[in-house]
């Protein structure tokens, strides 16, 4: 993993809202006195949220001070977990997987697509919009290629309609999460190929049960008996 160092220019301050500053506390009171360090990682995940995607060096003062910890063990965290971003990212931070399945399938094609439309990696661009950055396995290999834009997935992408969802995001058109290419989640993508008739043929054998069972009667014999024993 690549060195991961703090941005030089950092905001004079920071301060969790009201509302976030009582969500930090009780997710501290989750905790045993004296453990409330353990609420560090998603306390630094909503100041990131706060201060518009990144993680400033002020918040991560903050989130030490509030849960009573040296500022160098907070700053162990930020830096580890690839989830803090450190530098400032756009509106839309695109995280594009190029892990094996997704390069088999054409995360190359994407990556063209983001140096084209938004610039080099980590870059934001001038109207703050977009940034991207390549990063390992999303977890959607069934999917490839695909990128994630801040908490959604976007899968089954081509350049052509990757490049269309970007030109939707930026006129503020609404877009979908999810496959791109029509197909239902991880279904294969020529829809069912086993198992197709098995619904039907279950309702066949249920009726043909019942109608078996409504046309089957007593035999003369069995009455004839029954009618004996009876009359006795």
């Amino acid at each position: 993993m690549s060195v991961r160092r703090l941005d030089p220019v950092q905001p004079d301050a920071f301060k969790f809202s009201p509302a976030n500053l009582k969500w930090a506390r009780d997710q501290m009171k989750k905790y045993p006195k004296g453990r409330q360090a353990s609420a560090v990682i998603p306390l630094l995940w909503r100041a990131q949220e706060q201060h518009g995607g990144w993680l400033p060096e002020p918040a991560l003062r903050a989130v030490a001070d509030l849960l009573d910890m040296a500022y160098i063990r907070v700053y162990e965290v930020a830096t580890f977990y690839t989830m803090f971003n450190l530098s400032p990212v756009g509106k839309y931070f695109v995280q594009l997987c190029g892990t094996t399945p997704c390069w088999l399938r054409g995360a190359n094609d994407l990556k063209e697509v983001c140096r084209r439309v938004i610039g080099e990696q980590q870059q934001v661009t001038e109207d703050g919009l977009f940034s991207w950055l390549e990063v390992e396995c999303l977890g959607a290999c069934a999917n490839a290629p695909m990128v994630q834009i801040n908490k959604d997935y976007y899968e089954d992408l081509t350049a052509e309609s990757f490049e269309q969802l970007l030109a939707d995001l930026k006129a503020g058109r609404e877009v979908k999460p999810g496959p791109q290419n029509g197909r239902q989640f991880s279904c294969p993508e020529g829809g069912p190929t086993t198992l197709m008739n098995g619904a039907a043929e279950s309702k066949k054998s249920s009726a043909a049960k019942s109608t078996r069972t409504t046309k089957r009667k007593p035999s003369t014999a069995r009455t004839k008996s029954a009618t004996k024993r009876g009359g006795k």
